[in-house]
């Protein structure tokens, strides 16, 4: 076999866990070969270079067997090359380092960490007033 459909060789060479979050992949333009998107039945040939862009990061994988069944992971080596730079791999290590890199501090629903601080702040003295038992007078004698 010298060529496969891209969408059967990303989920046999496990990059995707199903075909079709694959081939959803393929049609969003994440997956791009030699810079040109491409659509799920293109056909790759073994040598060329897929780019699969997982945010932050951009893999690049070198084809050394064309596959379309899906194969054990301790065969993978053999499968496709990772060829993506360094420079990909610090990006992913700073967004791990850094957390949430998309929320800006301060919108949207606090973290478990942001809420536990919120709780310290406020603590023990505001806790009580849910227990309160207004008396209002129900007389109209102020009309």
């Amino acid at each position: 076999m010298n060529e496969a459909r891209i969408d059967k060789w990303l989920w046999a060479a496990r990059i995707f866990k199903t075909r079709s979050i694959a081939a959803d992949a393929i049609k969003n333009g994440r997956v791009t070969i030699q810079g040109v998107n491409v659509k799920p039945s293109r056909m790759v040939k073994v040598g060329e270079v897929v780019s699969v862009r997982k945010p932050p990061v951009t893999y690049s994988f070198k084809i050394l067997q064309t596959i379309e069944q899906r194969v054990g992971a301790k065969l993978i080596p053999g499968i496709y090359e990772n060829v993506t730079p360094p420079d990909q791999y610090e990006l992913l290590e700073m967004n791990r380092i850094s957390g949430f890199i998309n929320r800006q501090r301060g919108t949207g629903r606090p973290t478990k960490k942001e809420r536990r601080a919120l709780d310290e702040f406020v603590g023990p003295s505001l806790e009580g007033y849910g227990d309160f038992d207004f008396d209002f007078d129900d007389s109209d004698d102020d009309i």
